[in-house]
C-alpha cells in the first residue's frame, strides 16, 4: 500500500492510498484521482517525508510532521487549513443530505416554487450562469455552491 500526500490545482491538500506508484499514475492518467473538496482532477504529488519506524526517529505525538515547500525548506502543515477543509466537506455533506437533487431542472423547479405552482422544498442542482442571474433578477434566491463528488457519496 502506498500512501501519498496530494495537492490539487486549487492547493487543497489531501491523502491518497494506492496499491502502488503505477496504480496512482494509471488512475491519475484516467483522471480518476479527484480532490475531495473541489473535485479537481489536476492532482499532483506533494513533497513528503518517509515515515521510518526507528526508535530514535520517533516524534512527539502532538508535533505535526514537517513537509518541504517548493524551495526545499521544511514547513509545518497549517492545521487551520486542514480544519477548514474538513468543515467544508461536512457542510457539503449536510447540504446533500438535506436537499433534493433536481439536476438540470434546477432553474425551472426554483421558478415553479417561487410562483407557488408546487410546494417549496430544499433543492439543489445545476443552472447556467445566465439562468442563475435571471432567477436572482426575478427575486428568486439562489446560491452557487460547488459540491465536491466526495460530499455526494459515503466514505468507505
Amino acid at each position: 500500500m502506498k500512501v501519498l500526500d496530494l495537492r490539487c490545482s486549487m492547493d487543497h491538500a489531501f491523502e491518497g492510498w494506492f496499491a502502488s506508484e503505477q496504480d496512482f499514475l494509471s488512475q491519475q492518467e484516467r483522471q480518476l484521482v479527484q480532490c475531495p473538496l473541489c473535485g479537481s482532477t489536476g492532482v499532483h504529488k506533494a513533497p513528503s517525508a518517509p515515515r521510518l519506524n526507528l526508535k530514535t526517529g520517533r516524534r512527539k505525538a502532538d508535533a505535526p510532521m514537517a513537509q518541504e515547500d517548493a524551495t526545499g525548506m521544511a514547513v509545518r502543515p497549517a492545521p487551520a487549513a486542514a480544519a477548514l477543509q474538513a468543515a467544508w466537506l461536512r457542510l457539503a455533506r449536510e447540504v446533500v443530505a438535506h436537499t433534493e437533487d433536481v439536476g438540470e431542472r434546477f432553474a425551472a423547479e426554483a421558478r415553479r416554487m417561487h410562483e407557488k405552482e408546487i410546494p417549496e422544498r430544499p433543492i439543489r442542482g445545476q443552472a447556467s450562469a445566465q439562468e442563475a442571474e435571471e432567477l436572482l433578477q426575478d427575486g428568486i434566491p439562489v446560491l452557487a455552491l460547488p459540491l465536491p463528488e466526495a460530499a455526494k457519496t459515503t466514505l468507505q
